[in-house]
């Protein structure tokens, strides 16, 4: 954000409507006269910011992330953003995540001679970004040569990224990979007559703040923000096909938010719509009597369904607001554990009814299964399951946390034995068809979409099966508990201190 005023409550309040993108780590960084200010956790927004951090975080330039891992513990040193000192001092935020990881890591350290201090390809990102800099820029850094560092960055990286980051000094730079896979907004006001701007993951930041949406960044753009609020901007001279990422529509996004033009909330009508036609045709006869969601994300598209099916929708679970989402919540173990704080049954709409419940998808399938039981447990004669989305059958690589095939329910398996396995009587998937269908029905501009996870289907070509298996062993749920384990004593602290260079301290207590 590039404002006429201090942003650090601005940030904090759009990390707070972004708080469902990631739960295990948050920071902020600005700068100002004072020199640039850093503060970044683990923990939600309103744990890791207090007054006395707020207070030390001035300027009217500034970031935000909200984590949440794919890679590493809870307690992972990965806290966002990552900064370097060479050359003007970087700081960068990044959602999505590099095919070519290893690749460029090897590279970075060996010919670009750079030091990497995590194994997170935001900071590889970070570097990539730094390393063009240097080489395209003697002095001040101009609007061009900014752009021009990202078409490098493109050259080099692959797979999917949006990316912010501020270049100390001269202002802020952000872009998306080429594919436009991960999401990225932008946003103006005026205040006192001058513009202000902002970049955010989805437009609902930017409507908590007061800012008109102008448009999304579109694939491979480069967007540099002044700090004195000077706009520019270059489109990508290549012709990869623009796939925006299909699972930020069925479940990541918030409803209220518009991405690639499209509005999540209309998405998720049709799906509901698309669903029952579904139902309607598997099963004519259906003696559902009652539409049930699992909270939140499911409810718009369960209203739809019942609407179409002509039977009643009703609320059948409460849903405790102060327990994170379980999909994006760091290990099965916590995952599972968490379902039954998360959710309460209420028994007079389950009672000696037959039930159809309606989730957004099916990942690993062990919340759905506990759900299942709960109805059963509230007096549910049949328990059918519905699921908006196609069967997850494949990993996502390209910055949501569904890595490990083997971790996923649907890998290898037909509806009727995922059926059996959740403990439902009936279960119906929407087809892929459908959810496409759904997702671009108002812009005809968007032909194809990532839809990695439902076909297998790897957009940027470089997707091997051995980098799948690499992946898994690196990613699976089983690696993560490993690294917790080992870093369990890791934490990563700044409370503001720190001037200029904005060193991060790192304390590790083994």
């Amino acid at each position: 954000m590039v404002a006429s005023r201090p942003v650090n409550q601005a940030i904090y309040d759009a990390l707070l409507v972004l708080q469902h993108r990631g739960q295990d780590a948050a920071g902020i960084a600005t700068i100002g006269d004072d020199g640039l200010r850093v503060r970044k956790s683990n923990g939600l927004v309103r744990d890791v910011f207090h007054q006395r951090h707020m207070l030390k975080l001035t300027g009217n330039v500034g970031m935000g992330h909200v984590r949440y891992p794919t890679a590493g513990g809870p307690q992972s040193a990965e806290a966002q953003p990552f900064y370097v000192n060479s050359p003007y001092g970087i700081c960068l935020a990044h959602n999505g995540n590099l095919t070519n990881y290893d690749e460029l890591a090897g590279l970075l350290t060996r010919e670009d001679r750079r030091h990497l201090n995590t194994g997170s390809d935001s900071e590889v990102l970070l570097n990539v970004f730094a390393h063009e800099l240097q080489v395209s820029t003697a002095g001040r850094v101009t609007p061009e040569q900014n752009v021009d560092t990202v078409a490098a960055v493109h050259r080099r990286c692959r797979g999917g990224y949006a990316v912010v980051a501020l270049v100390i000094g001269h202002g802020i730079v952000a872009f998306r990979d080429p594919h436009g896979i991960r999401p990225l907004v932008l946003g103006r006001r005026e205040t006192d007559g001058r513009q202000e701007y902002m970049v955010a993951s989805e437009s609902v930041a930017l409507d908590v703040l007061g800012f008109e949406r102008l448009r999304d960044v579109q694939p491979g753009e480069a967007v540099f923000i002044e700090e004195g609020g000077v706009l520019h901007s270059r489109e990508y001279d290549g012709d990869t096909p623009h796939t925006p990422c299909i699972f930020e529509f069925v479940y990541f996004a918030r409803p209220d938010s518009i991405i690639d033009d499209l509005s999540v909330y209309k998405t998720r009508l049709r799906m509901g719509e698309q669903l029952a036609g579904q139902i309607v045709r598997e099963w004519p006869d259906h003696d559902i009597d009652v539409v049930i969601p699992i909270p939140d994300t499911s409810r718009t598209a369960a209203v739809q369904v019942a609407h179409h099916l002509g039977t009643k929708y009703r609320e059948g679970f409460i849903k405790n607001r102060y327990v994170g989402r379980t999909f994006i919540m760091p290990g099965q173990a916590e995952r599972a554990k968490s379902v039954r704080r998360k959710l309460n049954a209420i028994d007079l709409e389950f009672r000696r009814k037959n039930v159809l419940l309606v989730d957004d998808s099916i990942v690993r399938g062990t919340t759905s299964r506990q759900i299942i039981q709960m109805a059963r447990e509230a007096g549910a004669r049949k328990v059918y399951f519905a699921s908006a989305a196609p069967p997850v059958r494949y990993p996502n690589v390209y910055g949501i946390d569904m890595p490990a095939a083997s971790e996923l329910i649907a890998n290898g398996r037909e509806v009727d034995e995922i059926c059996r396995l959740i403990g439902a009587d009936r279960l119906i998937y929407q087809d892929l068809h459908g959810l496409i269908r759904s997702v671009r029905h108002d812009n005809s501009d968007i032909r194809e979409f990532d839809t990695s996870c439902f076909s297998g289907e790897y957009v940027t070509g470089d997707v091997t099966p051995e980098y799948l298996r690499a992946l898994e062993q690196r990613r699976s749920d089983k690696a993560k508990s490993r690294a917790a384990a080992l870093f369990g004593g890791v934490e990563v602290v700044d409370d503001g201190e720190s001037r200029g260079g904005g060193d991060t301290t790192t304390a590790v207590g083994m």
